[in-house]
């Protein structure tokens, strides 16, 4: 690359450059002295001074000479004009001095103004750094209040206005305060301090817990004194709607028709508990998101302690030590009371109670066993001390009374209330006081069993085995020892009346109790059985044994002749006092119709048997046709005299005496013992019987030498033979 050009001043350029920046313009006002600068600094950078003066200085040359040459021509006037500017110029050099003095003077107090002004600014900007500093002072002395106040509400338990001024620390807008170590210092706190109104208002619930402890006592009492003034108002409720008859306390119904009052047991006149404490302690871990922490520790604690259980342990041993040798199931009722309003005041707070179930279960159970034994003795008193005679009610309160404890159908009671007093009763005292006491029983278990709600199917169960229990192993095997030792037929009757009372009463008892058992299968009637059904037959033969005993005596008195030489045209005599004494006894008895007719139809067996045993039996070894005749008249009298009194067909029992002695009389044996006639309706006649009968008739003629006599046996061998043959 070629060196560059230095440039060339000559005068004209040098007077160019001037006039360019107004130096050498006449009508300029000024000099422009500050655009010599760029010029010089350009010759300087050139290296160009020398040359640069040399052709500045011949320009000053040809000014001078243009000057002296203008001069020169205007003489006179440049020297005037000469004097007039040394004089200005006198004046300009002294105004000159004058300012320069002045600019001394002026230059010197301004530069103590500059001084002062620097000063000035400089304090200014001390004095905004110093406001500045004093505001970030004052807004961390704020915040350190803040956080010192913070400290005094979690000291005064104000928690919740703690929490919110922590917030609202940590809301503060950006500004200066925030860039301070301070300020991020507080930020970093604010966790632990968010742990230290946690933690305080955590003392705080376990403190309120503690004084909790102090008014418990005070609180349950309430509680129960609620619960029972609760069971008292439903429990007459129930009474007036049979339709709540079923529920109990607590249960679905009654909760839904239970009437709340503002009695509140926790902030009443005897127990005020404030719970502020817990649901700030709620209010400040849900604000924290903290609620399940609050909640694992609330549990873990409980389940440490382990608080019910051990209430409830101490609770059931407790009862159990007191009440192991107790005799009295009234106390276990109390007991069982007072058990039954603690359990449903703890359930209507969600308290488990199942080991309370289980604890009155067992007192059941006891209880179950005191009140059967109990019932059982009075029951063996009731039957064994029973005289057997109709009840007597002599008026009308006592008749309702009564009907209002045995166990009836509707009709049987409608028909006994329409009765006017006084009036005999269909049964005896004991009926009524095994009701009573029954009745009582069933009270008793259902008091006890009220309010408990679980177990059901146990309980029911129970009742069932206590209740069979009691009428087969006391009343029923009482009234059965009764029957064995009773002797008067009036009493057996009675006896047997109230059996069926008895029965009909199991039958309406289980009606009952299906209304009101505890379990919710309502369609199936209460396994309530009746052993009375067994007795029925015993009873029967018992009666039946008192009436053959009698026919025996009669019949010991008959007198037959066996031999008689004629034939009675009227019956036994014994016979008219054994039909007088049977109707008399059977129709006196006050049982139902099918009884008497058993017994008559008992009886009649009884008669037709001893005539039979006459017939054929070992007693009489041998009789005539006169005999057997005199039998055949006796048979036809009883004939006649049961259906003279209605009973005609018990007649029937006789049909084989009267057609066996007939045939014998008659002399058709060996007409019937051909087949056709056997087979007649009326000819079902046993052959040894009738083989027997014979054999007595021939043994009476045998030892007769007449030809008559001889005809006879030897018919009756006849006979005999012909028996014999079918026989075989």
């Amino acid at each position: 690359m070629p060196p560059q050009r230095r440039p060339q001043y000559t005068p004209e350029s040098i007077d160019h450059q001037l006039q360019q920046i107004h130096l050498l313009d006449p009508s300029s006002s000024s000099e422009n002295l500050e655009q010599l600068g760029p010029i010089i600094k350009q010759i300087y950078a050139n290296r160009q001074q020398d040359a640069y003066l040399r052709n500045l200085q011949a320009l000053i040359e040809a000014k001078d000479s243009e000057i002296e040459s203008i001069c020169t021509e205007n003489y006179q006037e440049f020297i005037s004009s000469v004097s007039t500017l040394f004089t200005v110029k006198s004046y300009a050099t002294s105004l000159r001095d004058k300012i320069t003095t002045l600019d001394e003077s002026v230059g010197h107090v301004g530069k103590g103004l500059v001084e002062k002004k620097r000063a000035l600014l400089q304090s200014k900007k001390t004095a905004a750094h110093l406001d500045e500093a004093i505001d970030t002072l004052q807004a961390c002395l704020k915040l350190l209040d803040v956080i010192d106040r913070i400290g005094d509400m979690i000291r005064e338990g104000k928690f919740w206005s703690a929490l919110r001024s922590l917030e609202d620390i940590q809301a503060t807008p950006l500004n200066t305060l925030s860039q301070t170590p301070l300020y991020q210092h507080i930020l970093s706190s604010l966790p632990s301090l968010r742990t230290q109104v946690q933690n305080a208002v955590t003392a705080s619930m376990k403190q309120w817990l503690l004084e909790i402890r102090n008014v418990t006592g005070a609180v349950g009492k309430a509680a129960m004194e609620s619960m029972e003034a609760r069971t008292r108002k439903w429990r007459t409720r129930r009474e007036k709607d049979p339709m709540l008859r079923m529920s109990r306390v607590g249960s679905a119904v009654e909760m839904v028709t239970y009437e709340r009052s503002d009695n509140n047991i926790l902030n009443c006149d005897a127990v005020k508990v404030d719970f502020q404490p817990l649901y700030q302690s709620i209010h400040i871990y849900m604000s924290l998101d903290s609620l399940d922490e609050l909640r694992y520790s609330y549990q873990a604690d409980r389940k440490a302690q382990e608080l019910w259980d051990a209430v409830v342990v101490r609770l059931s041993s407790a009862i159990h030590n007191v009440l192991e040798d107790e005799k009295d199931a009234d106390t276990l009722l109390k007991v069982k009371e007072c058990l039954s309003g603690f359990v449903a005041t703890l359930e209507s707070y969600s308290y488990s109670t199942q080991a309370l179930h289980t604890l009155m279960l067992t007192l059941f159970e006891r209880y179950i066993r005191l009140l059967t034994a109990q019932s059982s003795q009075q029951l063996d008193a009731i039957v064994l001390k029973d005289d057997f005679l109709p009840m007597q009610v002599s008026d009308a309160s006592g008749l309702s009374s009564v009907l209002g404890v045995v166990w009836l159908t509707h009709s049987e009671y409608e028909a006994l209330a329409k009765r006017t007093p006084p009036v005999y009763l269909p049964w005896s005292q004991s009926f009524y006081l095994c009701c009573q006491d029954v009745r009582t029983f069933v009270q008793k278990f259902s008091y006890f069993v009220e309010g408990v709600s679980q177990h059901h199917g146990n309980i029911d169960e129970c009742l069932s085995r206590s209740l069979d229990k009691l009428l087969s192993d006391h009343i029923c095997d009482s009234i059965g020892k009764r029957l064995g030792r009773t002797s008067a037929l009036s009493q057996l009757a009675q006896i047997v009346t109230n059996m069926e009372y008895f029965e009909m009463a199991c039958f309406e008892l289980g009606r009952s109790l299906t209304n009101l058992r505890t379990t919710q299968d309502a369609g199936a009637m209460w396994p309530v059985s009746s052993p009375f059904s067994e007795l029925f037959p015993k009873a029967r033969n018992r009666i039946t044994d008192l009436i053959t005993s009698k026919l025996k005596d009669f019949f010991e008195l008959s007198e037959y002749e066996w031999t008689p030489r004629t034939r009675e045209e009227t019956p036994s005599m014994y016979l008219y006092e054994l039909v007088n004494w049977l109707t008399t006894v059977v129709d006196s008895l006050v049982i139902k119709e099918t009884y008497k007719d058993n017994a008559y139809k008992d009886a009649v067996d009884y008669i037709a048997e001893c005539l039979m045993n006459f017939m054929i039996g070992s007693s009489v070894p041998a009789m005539n046709e006169n005999a057997l005749a005199n039998i055949m008249t006796d048979i036809t009298f009883l004939q006649g005299e049961f259906t003279r009194i209605g009973r005609g067909h018990l007649s029937s029992t006789f049909q084989e005496l009267h057609f066996m002695a007939e045939l014998v009389l008659e002399d058709r044996v060996l007409e019937y013992l051909r087949s056709g006639v056997r087979q007649a309706p009326n000819g079902n006649i046993k052959l040894r019987q009738l083989q027997a009968l014979i054999e007595k008739l021939a043994r009476c003629t045998a030892s007769r030498r007449d030809q008559t006599s001889k005809e006879s046996t030897e018919k009756r061998k006849r006979e005999i033979e012909a028996i014999r043959d079918l026989l075989k």
